[in-house]
């Protein structure tokens, strides 16, 4: 197996990572404290052309795969894990999505706005009685003449209180279970749609978090993605695929922990010498830099795999679940080799371990994740 990157893969990275170094590290530390929406990030992005990154040319995109979504927000992450968030849920959970999904009229009409970053995008499955287990959602579709009408509650919905485009998942038939969900792209603007309360958060505060209420809400008939009671497959299609871009995230966050932790052990003077010179602070820089390589290597892996095509559900719970447990380790070694300096809001690593909590279980908890692993390894017969 090789994970090099190729050429345009090494010039993209290398692009990205001059990007975040100017452009989101030093306007990191007021997104978090402002606790907004990064709109000068989200513009810069679009002019980078990051909103399109998988979508095929002929849909004004740049037609890369999987893997370069996830170089993508390994560097945003390591710059700032709000603007990574937002980048997530815009570029991979909406946009892509309706490419994938969505009809050729629909993708004529939502495309270029969600690729240029006229139109911010979001997609909606959380309900406050449905987490985890998504498929019990309440949020209800039904018929009417050329509309269908929505009535519920999303909640917890990544830039829910600033969207204009939102892919809502609804029960158009309650009793058929999971195959009596629909998938509807609804516009801001629409009779009936409204935000209700933005959520204050521990950490990711500058990718706003929401929730979306639907009463007596008409979507037109040509909003529907896919088949009626079609909308699970529309769910599980990019499932995986979202998830293995969304767990490079924690080593992005985890990388720029520990690129401060290490310049703050060459350059801290305890007892005449630096502290990168006692075994101690060795042995943590040692650990953290050892697993965020292994954990990179594993989300590469699972990205070349889907870029290859084929069932990534594995691969993608494997990648989730280990760059998340190391992406915690790493924050909290990078607090503790800094001290009381890593307590402190001077020092981004507390921002970082603040953030590393709220994208721990986005795109799946820690137990979802060791859930599905245990499923596929039984159905596959071991490991």
């Amino acid at each position: 197996m090789d994970f090099q990157l190729n050429e345009d893969q090494k010039i993209f990275k290398a692009t990205l990572h001059k990007f975040v170094d100017e452009v989101i590290i030093p306007r990191a530390p007021d997104v978090d404290q402002d606790g907004i929406f990064p709109t000068e990030n989200f513009k810069a992005m679009a002019d980078l052309g990051l909103f399109g990154i998988s979508i095929p040319q002929e849909h004004g995109g740049s037609g890369e795969g999987i893997m370069s979504c996830v170089l993508a927000m390994e560097e945003l992450g390591r710059g700032c894990a709000s603007t990574a968030n937002t980048f997530g849920s815009h570029a991979i959970l909406c946009t892509e999505n309706i490419c994938r999904n969505g009809n050729e009229a629909q993708k004529k009409k939502y495309l270029p706005g969600l690729i240029e970053g006229r139109k911010i995008g979001a997609i909606a499955i959380t309900e406050p009685e449905a987490g985890s287990d998504a498929l019990s959602m309440k949020t209800r579709a039904v018929r009417k003449g050329d509309r269908y009408i929505l009535n519920g509650t999303k909640m917890f919905i990544t830039n829910g209180p600033v969207c204009d485009v939102v892919l809502v998942y609804a029960k158009t038939n309650p009793d058929a279970g999971p195959k009596g969900i629909s998938a509807f792209i609804v516009e801001r603007g629409f009779k009936g749609f409204s935000s209700g309360k933005t959520l204050k958060k521990m950490g990711v505060k500058g990718s706003p978090t929401g929730e979306l209420v639907f009463e007596d809400c008409e979507v037109p008939a040509e909003n529907l993605v896919g088949e009626e009671n079609g909308g699970i497959r529309v769910l599980m299609n990019g499932l995986d695929r979202e998830r293995i871009v969304y767990s490079i995230c924690p080593i992005g966050v985890a990388q720029g922990a520990f690129d401060v932790a290490f310049r703050y052990a060459q350059e801290r003077i305890q007892f005449g010498l630096p502290i990168i010179s006692f075994q101690m602070i060795q042995e943590m820089l040692a650990e953290m830099a050892t697993e965020i390589h292994a954990a990179r290597l594993m989300a590469y892996w699972a990205a070349t795999t889907a870029d290859q095509g084929g069932r990534v559900r594995l691969e993608a719970s494997y990648a989730k679940l280990f760059c998340s447990q190391v992406g915690m380790r790493t924050v909290d070694k990078a607090v503790q080799i800094l001290g009381g300096y890593g307590f402190i809001s001077e020092f981004p690593v507390e921002r970082m371990y603040r953030d590393m909590k709220g994208i721990e279980f986005g795109a799946g908890t820690t137990q979802i994740q060791k859930l599905i692993i245990a499923q596929e390894l039984v159905r596959k017969g071991g490991a």
